[in-house]
């Protein structure tokens, strides 16, 4: 007998409560799904971080880990700045402080319950699906929410950054770019970003996936919703970093 599952896979929200309704509704008029799996950065950058926190909350027994940006959020912890260099030294302390007040602008549209929820959140995640296997979901790879696989890496990087993983199917995000790659012991999916993708496509995106027994069928999907929707509730709630986060939600390009 066939047994037959489905598994949605969201990542990198970053506050956009506009497309993560859009990818919502789709994954339910598209069949819905057995499971969810969130692999982090619900909040910063966007202009509705407590209410996608709270929404992500909201989907049943959706299994949630925290990225990098939702640890900065509840450590204090900020993104390295690039080395200084002589030539670019006087625009550094503009850029720090733009940082700071992103961050401090997320952390004022957060109430405790939200921060709290984002405190308790697990760094990675793994299930067994009936038929195929163990899978694993981390944000950006197992042990490090900041480091980086992307879609053109090396079947050497993709096992190396699963070496202390056991499983078949491996599942982050982070770097807002779509993948599906696979090095014969690991199949590494990323599903992209909800939120603020950089592709250069900026409708929302997210993974379902298909499992048939032994075989896992992966559908990386493409969402449309307003996005001058969410650039005016940017103005409106006066983001700090107005124009960076309008372009980048236009072109889909960090």
């Amino acid at each position: 007998m066939t047994t037959t599952l489905r598994l949605a896979v969201l990542s990198d929200i970053h506050g956009n409560l506009d497309a993560l309704q859009a990818v919502l509704a789709d994954l339910e008029s598209s069949g819905g799904a057995d499971h969810i799996l969130v692999l982090g950065d619900l909040s910063a950058f966007g202009p509705d971080p407590g209410a996608c926190i709270q929404a992500v909350k909201a989907i049943p027994d959706a299994k949630v880990i925290h990225g990098n940006t939702d640890r900065y959020l509840f450590t204090g912890v900020r993104p390295l700045m690039p080395e200084p260099v002589e030539d670019k030294w006087e625009s550094m302390p503009k850029i720090t402080r733009l940082r700071d007040a992103v961050f401090s602008w997320s952390l004022e549209h957060i109430g405790w319950e939200e921060i709290d929820y984002l405190m308790k959140l697990p760094t990675d995640l793994s299930m067994e699906v009936e038929g195929y296997g163990w899978i694993v979901g981390f944000h950006a790879i197992p042990g490090n929410d900041e480091g980086v696989l992307l879609p053109d890496a090396s079947e050497h990087e993709i096992r190396d950054a699963l070496l202390d993983r056991e499983g078949r199917l491996a599942f982050g995000g982070h770097t807002h770019l779509p993948a599906d790659r696979d090095t014969g012991d690991w199949r590494f999916v990323n599903p992209g970003s909800v939120g603020l993708p950089y592709d250069g496509d900026n409708r929302a995106s997210y993974a379902v996936i298909t499992f048939e027994d032994d075989v896992a069928a992966v559908d990386i999907r493409r969402i449309a919703y307003d996005v001058e929707t969410v650039i005016a509730k940017l103005e409106a709630g006066g983001y700090p970093a107005l124009e960076m986060q309008s372009r980048r939600l236009r072109e889909a390009h960090p």
